[in-house]
């Protein structure tokens, strides 16, 4: 079932906002005021069923770990625990209200990428390269041409000329 649309989480009338109290000038934050969140409903909803099954994560949740997770250099497990720790983070994922629990496993996000599938996950990867090139931080000159770098090893059990 598809996610349900963000709103004000229940009971966190009297809580301040994580808006009001983090610095508007951070990097994640001016990051997420870039990204289109909605491209990527619209790229992941057909995924999902419009009655049957459990209501799905949220994808700005979803996508916005996966950012991090790479961005970051972290594991799913490690992208979790940064999130619970880190009110960046919750904003960053679209969170409103500093959260104490996240509302998914790890394994979550496995399930979210088996879902997708690589092919639509390039939409994830197409966004990033637009916020970059759009905020100067990689030019479209760099972008043109990538570099590979390989090391082959011989192994003392392998034939002449085989690598491993």
């Amino acid at each position: 079932m598809r996610p349900n649309q963000p709103g004000l989480p229940n009971g966190d009338l009297f809580r301040s906002s994580l808006e009001a109290i983090l610095d508007p000038e951070h990097e994640l934050l001016r990051l997420a005021a870039l990204i289109e969140w909605e491209r990527f409903d619209d790229a992941f909803g057909p995924f999902y069923h419009e009655r049957k099954g459990c209501r799905g994560l949220r994808t700005r949740l979803m996508a916005g770990l996966h950012l991090l997770k790479h961005m970051k250099g972290l594991s799913d497990e490690e992208t979790c625990a940064a999130w619970r720790e880190n009110p960046y983070f919750q904003t960053f994922c679209g969170g409103t209200h500093f959260q104490h629990r996240l509302a998914l496993d790890r394994s979550s996000m496995t399930k979210w990428r088996q879902r997708i599938g690589p092919d639509n996950l390039e939409a994830l990867l197409a966004e990033t390269i637009k916020v970059a090139v759009e905020t100067k931080a990689v030019s479209q000159r760099q972008l043109e041409r990538i570099t590979v770098g390989t090391t082959v090893q011989g192994c003392a059990g392998c034939e002449p000329g085989w690598a491993v």
